[in-house]
């Protein structure tokens, strides 16, 4: 990733004004996963496309990851992010927004950069696009549960493809399509994505509750403190008895006077329905989804094992 990372620095180096690009290269050269830019390039690998051509895509998902970042915790008023102050805690909401603003528009110039025929850079941004307006057609559901009293299961799963997956579907699928896939592989990558987000999106709602704080790198409980509709929440509800429905159902709309004990009280209710383990054997099952989508893909098996281990270490990861 380090040619991500001395792309970012060129882009952004002697930028002016300095309060709309040092809140830019704050978020960007925070240590975060890199997840998005390495699905492209596993993509483009696996159909040996030209890494120093594919790092202009790369750097595009992960700057519209970190646009979205931006502004998420607006929405979410949230302090904390990798370990650090937020962009709109460390400066201020409005310096944020025109940061996140210019941060989506920096990313769709770097497919600008492509030198490569005009069929596929419109292809490029096209899914680049498409990306970008599902994501925020999921944020909006996302934003629409916090005041709706039921969401099924099936509404949360449709909102977390759109808010978390079509961005890892998006960068693998631009990775094929660059590096000259075929289509049956391209739909195979785009469903890994999907299948991918979906377990990822899973696991850090069972880490939201479950995980270490400061290996997590933001509070724990945040979900519950914001009374949001995570899977897990979602599950305990359709696995509890009737007075434990009711107590979370006041847990959840009533104004806590004291967020950790809100905070254990629903996680015991979690625990004596074992919505964990229940939590656990769904993101098993999206796991082996993934492996049925990687076997879809149309090149040699040792170019699929990089792949391989990413989906099995997301799958037990802890931050």
């Amino acid at each position: 990733m380090n040619n991500i990372e001395q792309l970012f620095q060129k882009i952004l180096q002697d930028k002016r004004p300095e309060n709309l690009y040092n809140p830019i290269s704050y978020i960007l050269m925070q240590s975060g996963k890199r997840l998005r830019p390495q699905l492209v390039y596993i993509a483009a690998e696996m159909f040996n496309g030209d890494p120093e051509q594919v790092k202009h895509i790369a750097a595009a998902f992960e700057m519209l990851h970190n646009f979205t970042l931006i502004h998420d915790d607006i929405m979410d008023k949230a302090d904390v992010r990798r370990g650090q102050p937020t962009v709109y805690k460390k400066w201020n909401g409005n310096i944020a927004i025109l940061a996140g603003d210019a941060l989506a528009v920096i990313a769709m110039q770097q497919l600008l950069k492509l030198q490569c025929d005009p069929k596929t850079i419109l292809d490029l941004i096209d899914i680049f696009g498409r990306t970008a307006l599902e994501v925020c057609e999921g944020q909006q559901y996302d934003l629409d549960f916090e005041t709706m009293d039921e969401v099924s299961l099936d509404e949360y799963l449709n909102m977390i493809r759109l808010k978390t997956s079509v961005m890892f579907a998006g960068c693998l699928k631009a990775g094929g399509r660059f590096a000259g896939a075929d289509e049956e592989s391209l739909q195979a990558l785009y469903d890994l994505g999907i299948h991918l987000g979906i377990a990822f999106q899973i696991a850090d709602d069972l880490l939201d509750v479950y995980a270490e704080e400061e290996v997590f790198g933001k509070a724990v409980g945040g979900d519950i403190k914001d009374n949001k509709k995570t899977f897990l929440l979602l599950k305990a509800l359709e696995l509890a008895d009737e007075s434990q429905k009711q107590e979370l159902h006041r847990l959840f709309t009533t104004p806590a006077t004291d967020e950790k004990a809100k905070f254990l009280a629903v996680k015991s209710i979690f625990d004596a329905v074992h919505a964990k383990e229940a939590t656990e054997k769904e993101i098993a099952r999206y796991t082996e989804k993934c492996i049925d989508d990687i076997n879809r893909i149309h090149t040699e098996k040792e170019k699929k094992a990089f792949v391989l281990s990413l989906v099995h270490r997301l799958q037990s990861r802890d931050k």
